[in-house]
């Protein structure tokens, strides 16, 4: 369907027509004397004349699209259901010191910590079709680097450019968790999923796990926590290689209650094939019910007719430029 956003524009278009339904002003003129020398010259004068005299129903037509395009028509498609339905998860990602650790492996290749998270949870972020998301980056302190929002390229972006030390080299878990507690308190509504990435144990922040814990439970908080890294790892050393744990400060106690008393799981991710079981598993959460909302698709049109006027004005330029030419050519 066709409307206008300024249908009022349209009480220009007769304007040319009471222009030319005025009546003209008589001058009173003394007659001219005729010279019989110039009676050629205002013939030919007067022919030219004719011949540049533009017919009215193109000036008309002219005038007619541009108080057309003036008024700015628009084309309103029919009304699109915007699906609103989906997932409110925030992100929260662990961005210290330890991320640097190369002991994951990542399609046949050792990889630290951080590219690999960044790697497989951008791959989840962009399977989140219709999911609102949020990303936490949190070392020394907390950070909401990107709120609650559906543009995931945004996300995907704010993760791959986080870089190691970003935030500081230590780990504030509780901080972290009370971050998502206070931006998922705003909303009326939600599922208050809190998906937490992260390779060590609590050492830095002002609030503790534990008194995190009692928020999210108090605010009905589900947390799936990941602990990130290997469990055996090979380091070349003066005395030849040897098998350590890379692991060991790994809190799997903490990470395990944070979990579980809200109702969430721990996984443990080694590599990217134990990663794979937490997307089936966040894939299983009942998306919320919104209000519906509805969306009609906006299409403006007024360059047509301008264009259609700004060509016509044009072919009448290019004629009226070359009639005299050809004119002077059939006289001779």
């Amino acid at each position: 369907m066709i409307e206008l956003l300024l249908p009022w524009v349209l009480l220009a278009l007769p304007i040319p027509l009471i222009m030319y339904l005025l009546p003209e002003k008589n001058h009173n003129q003394a007659a001219a004397l005729k010279m019989p020398i110039l009676i050629q010259e205002s013939s030919s004068k007067t022919f030219s004349a004719k011949n540049k005299k533009s017919p009215r129903f193109l000036f008309l037509l002219i005038w007619a699209l541009v108080v057309i395009s003036a008024s700015q028509p628009q084309w309103l498609g029919e009304a699109v259901n915007v699906p609103t339905e989906g997932r409110e998860m925030m992100i929260a990602v662990d961005l210290s010191g330890s991320m640097q650790v190369e002991d994951m492996q990542l399609n046949g290749s050792t990889v630290n910590r951080l590219d690999m998270l960044k790697v497989l949870l951008g791959d989840f972020i962009e399977r989140r079709t219709g999911d609102r998301l949020g990303l936490i980056l949190f070392g020394d302190d907390a950070y909401m680097q990107t709120p609650m929002t559906f543009d995931r390229k945004t996300v995907q972006q704010m993760l791959d450019e986080a870089t190691l030390g970003l935030v500081g080299k230590q780990t504030a878990i509780g901080d972290a968790i009370a971050l998502a507690v206070k931006r998922f308190d705003a909303k009326k509504q939600s599922n208050r999923v809190l998906l937490l990435l992260t390779d060590g144990q609590n050492t830095a922040g002002k609030i503790t796990p534990e008194q995190a814990l009692e928020l999210a439970v108090a605010k009905n908080i589900t947390i799936y926590s990941v602990g990130i890294g290997a469990d055996v790892m090979i380091q070349n050393s003066i005395f030849g290689k040897r098998r350590i744990n890379p692991s060991s400060e790994l809190d799997e106690e903490s990470l395990q209650r944070l979990a579980t008393e809200t109702g969430g799981h721990y996984f443990r991710a080694r590599d990217s094939k134990d990663m794979s079981e937490i997307y089936q598993l966040l894939d299983e959460l009942e998306p919320i019910e919104q209000d519906q909302q509805q969306m009609r698709p906006l299409t403006a049109l007024f360059y047509w007719p301008l264009a259609i006027a700004l060509l016509l004005s044009f072919i009448y330029l290019i004629w009226v430029n070359l009639s005299p030419f050809k004119i002077k050519g059939t006289s001779i």
